[in-house]
């Protein structure tokens, strides 16, 4: 049957929230080539601080931008440097006020997008890619994931025909609404062609607290 759905966007609104998140009534369509614009490019220039994922709110005229890196030294820079120069960039580009958070990811290990890319990068630089696989899903498990899938899909060791190769270790609910199941994808441009990089971390589980109705005191009458 091979129909997939992407685990994110299978979970929105139940337990991963939107990745851009802003309102307009017109000038819809322009917005959100700028969010497509600004996340690629952010990925692509800071590209060595190990970006997770790149979020956008747009409270009024202002711009917003939430980083979730690994590195977070290499964006702020000596006294905050490399973020004001960051800052100053996007303001002169977009006309808007920009605010940067970053947040710090504790656990690389754990992220799916940033296991994604670290496997491309060994790809890149010829390592084997059942090593680099292996070494992906032994690391995880030892920070206390539930479950890790890696996937990886191309001319594997420069092979004329391209074929997927996968490893799968623990539990991996896809179609459990409350998993906490991180995905990433990330691609090796290698000299014989792109292998893609497929990555699914399962968490645990997330429970939604519910909320207890006050109950009347034994002996009194609710009118």
């Amino acid at each position: 049957m091979g129909q997939k759905v992407h685990p994110y966007g299978f979970r929105l609104g139940v337990n991963k929230p939107w990745k851009s998140r802003w309102f307009v009534v017109r000038d819809y369509d322009k917005l959100l080539v700028e969010d497509v614009h600004l996340k690629r490019e952010l990925k692509e220039k800071l590209k060595a601080a190990g970006v997770s994922s790149v979020e956008i709110e747009r409270p009024g005229n202002k711009l917003r931008i939430i980083i979730r890196t690994a590195r977070p030294g290499i964006i702020i820079g000596r006294k905050g440097a490399e973020i004001d120069k960051l800052k100053l960039e996007l303001q002169k580009r977009t006309n808007r006020d920009v605010f940067i958070d970053i947040l710090e990811v504790n656990k690389p290990e754990l992220d799916a997008q940033l296991v994604a890319e670290s496997i491309a990068l060994q790809l890149e630089k010829r390592v084997g890619f059942r090593r680099a696989m292996r070494k992906s899903v032994d690391s995880a498990l030892r920070f206390g994931c539930k479950g890790i899938k890696v996937r990886v899909s191309g001319r594997l060791n420069g092979n004329e025909i391209a074929r997927s190769e996968w490893y799968l270790q623990g539990r991996l609910p896809l179609h459990t609404l409350r998993a906490d199941i991180d995905y990433g994808f990330a691609e090796a441009h290698t000299t014989y062609g792109i292998i893609g990089v497929k990555t699914w971390i399962y968490r645990g589980d997330i429970y939604q607290q519910k909320r207890r109705e006050p109950q009347a005191a034994v002996g009194t009458s609710v009118f």
